[in-house]
């Protein structure tokens, strides 16, 4: 039970269901274990490592409504390998047996190292992405004067699998040589500049569009200030021609999980039907539309300011969902906790199997040192009657 308190704290901070959120407390639990039991021999060894894996398991695949088989392999070999080790470092039952510990170590550290998901890295070949923004996806805004340049983390993330282009002028994308553009709630572009632009993309260019109905995105400059990004979206002409029906406007923060099991956290958004807009063919290009902008600011999808590239500490899939309708490579849906009521259930049963372990293990343990001790006890009468005759 210690394991499994001990690893809720960063499921309470993500919101991911992830075996491997427990691997170090399981690491440092079945290491303390070892070393005490080492006398006690292999079956307690093994009882000790699976009362503290399967708890977390059982947590997490009925938290998540899925369970990876890698991320469950992987804590229990850990649990096994640490036990072990630790039982032969202090009492050897074969001829080095340190060493062969110190190789279940190493062992453990590796699958420790690259079994979890790994961070974001640059790849080779990034195609151009314009970006026509009016919000800070570029500077850091503190004030009314503002701390200059700054990515903001979906930037960041962006990078790794695109050559980043910032632009303010519609009509100059045709000399970047980028193929698409993210729009993301643009300040008041002029007529001139909605054709360019529309005309851009039924030539074949690829849009991606961030249209908000109700901005909420923080922001420290005053009302009026041409600094701000605009608190409705202004491309309501080209939206119109683009054949975009705002749907049912969604006035809260919500989880939206899409059909991939991908989760978004939008806020005031426009989701026809619950969804995303799939991508619509607007001459020989497409756009697809997203009725919400907030969605790439940071504060709803990371929970670590500091690690924007690792896909452990993010709060939502929003990043590898923006990768992917950009058609660049990105990670898989993370194990989300679908719900409080599955979180309930998830720790009862969590709490039910670690209790009923430790009892039933206790209970079966207890037997069968009982049965060693009266089978010592006859062997040593025996042995003081022989010597006696």
């Amino acid at each position: 039970m210690a394991v499994l308190v001990a690893g809720l704290w960063r499921a309470w901070q993500t919101g991911q269901a992830d075996p491997w959120d427990w691997s170090i407390a399981v690491a440092a639990l079945m290491a303390a274990a070892g070393f005490l039991l080492a006398h006690r021999g292999i079956i307690v060894l093994l009882w000790a490592a699976i009362g503290a894996s399967a708890p977390i398991l059982i947590f997490c695949a009925l938290a998540a409504g899925r369970l990876e088989l890698w991320s469950a392999l992987g804590v229990t070999v850990i649990a096994l390998l640490l036990v072990l080790a630790a039982a032969w470092v202090r009492h050897a039952p074969i001829r080095r047996g340190r060493v062969a510990a110190l190789g279940m170590i190493a062992v453990a550290g590796l699958i420790f190292s690259f079994g979890s998901a790994q961070p974001l890295t640059p790849v080779d070949a990034r195609p151009r992405l314009a970006v026509l923004t009016g919000l800070p996806l570029f500077w850091e805004e503190r004030g009314a004067v503002g701390k200059g340049p700054r990515d903001a983390p979906i930037i960041t993330v962006l990078r790794t699998r695109f050559t980043i282009l910032p632009l303010d002028d519609p009509r100059d994308l045709p000399g970047t040589g980028a193929r698409q553009i993210l729009i993301a709630q643009p300040r008041a572009l002029s007529p001139e500049q909605l054709v360019a632009l529309d005309g851009w993309v039924r030539d074949g260019g690829r849009a991606l569009v961030l249209a908000d109905p109700l901005l909420r995105w923080s922001s420290a400059l005053p009302l009026g200030d041409r600094r701000r990004a605009p608190t409705t979206t202004l491309l309501a002409p080209l939206l119109t021609r683009w054949g975009f029906v705002p749907g049912r406007l969604h006035p809260l923060e919500v989880r939206n999980f899409l059909a991939d099991s991908r989760l978004m956290t939008v806020s005031s958004a426009w989701l026809p039907h619950g969804q995303a807009v799939p991508p619509q063919p607007v001459g020989r290009g497409w756009v697809r539309i997203m009725g919400d902008a907030d969605m790439i600011d940071d504060r709803l999808w990371l929970a670590d300011p500091a690690q924007p590239l690792n896909p452990r500490f993010w709060s939502a899939d929003t990043p590898a969902v923006m990768l992917h309708w950009l058609g660049a490579s990105a990670p898989e849906a993370r194990p989300w906790m679908r719900g409080p009521a599955d979180v309930m259930v998830a720790l009862r049963w969590a709490i039910l199997v670690g209790t009923g372990w430790a009892m039933l293990g206790g209970a079966l343990l207890r037997q069968h040192f009982r049965r060693r001790g009266q089978e010592q006890k006859v062997k040593i009468w025996s042995g003081k009657r022989a010597k006696s005759v």
